[in-house]
């Protein structure tokens, strides 16, 4: 997860990203690309799982809670990481918040939510071109964000930032790291009414979303708050892609200060 937003560490929060197992970079991706090995070489995250993603966010979220209130943030999978965060530790959070992100309720996993009807227009197929690697030899799912197919680069702006900028495109995939554990999508994360489901919770509906579009967004939303019809999503819509652009975020922290002064 990615550190909080400068302008919002301006407005007076505190604001931390969760650096996960075993994330790192190799000199294979570095330029010029040894394509070679960037197929072979075994990866860090080899092993790696969600459970273990989750104690380490965990481990975050025990510290931040000696100093404050926590909102636990998740954008896109990310989503379904905060779930299972929540069920770990709800005495701990003292907001959700997902940002165009999954929320498992009435399936388990984020794969089923991508094969429904909601998720039909989903262009997240345009990622598939970027696989660097097959994951049974390296131990994970390796991309190479660094590729130079003009064919695939277009695909993937329209996929994640359809309204961004070339510059802002490329500033956002030199900021993904090429590895990723195996197993993510697939993994049952749902939460419980009793646990999960008795945190206030916030949800950012990203209106140009191609990626995670409105209407599954809008599924998860509705089968959330009617697994919990007491503590329902407060929903916030930002006119913008899978991954904002600067007008964007400006329109998502104010979506993040907005959760913060509820919670004053």
């Amino acid at each position: 997860m990615s550190a909080a937003p400068p302008e919002l560490v301006l407005r007076g929060y505190r604001g931390v990203g969760v650096p996960q197992p075993e994330q790192q970079f190799r000199l294979a991706y570095q330029a010029p690309q040894d394509l070679g090995a960037l197929a072979t070489e075994p990866s860090a995250l080899a092993g790696v799982t969600v459970a273990d993603q989750v104690a380490t966010t965990v481990d975050v979220v025990r510290r931040a809670a000696e100093l404050g209130p926590v909102v636990l943030v998740g954008s896109s999978i990310g989503g379904a990481l905060v779930t299972l965060v929540a069920e770990e530790v709800p005495e701990l959070v003292s907001a959700l918040v997902y940002d165009a992100a999954f929320c498992c309720v009435d399936l388990p996993t984020p794969d089923e939510y991508l094969a429904t009807p909601e998720a039909a227009s989903s262009q997240a197929g345009a990622m598939l071109e970027f696989i660097a690697a097959d994951p049974a030899v390296v131990g994970a799912m390796r991309f190479n964000w660094r590729s130079s197919s003009a064919e695939a680069l277009t695909a993937a702006k329209a996929a994640l930032c359809a309204d961004a900028t070339d510059g802002e495109f490329y500033a956002l995939l030199n900021a993904m790291a090429p590895d990723d554990i195996l197993g993510r999508g697939a993994t049952d994360s749902r939460g419980t009414p009793e646990r999960w489901g008795r945190i206030p919770r916030f949800y950012v509906r990203h209106l140009q979303d191609r990626l995670v579009p409105p209407a599954l967004q809008d599924r998860m939303i509705a089968e959330a708050d009617a697994r919990t019809p007491g503590n329902q999503f407060e929903v916030h819509d930002i006119d913008t892609s899978h991954f904002p652009n600067a007008a964007g975020m400006a329109q998502f922290v104010e979506v993040l200060d907005r959760v913060g002064q509820s919670l004053s």
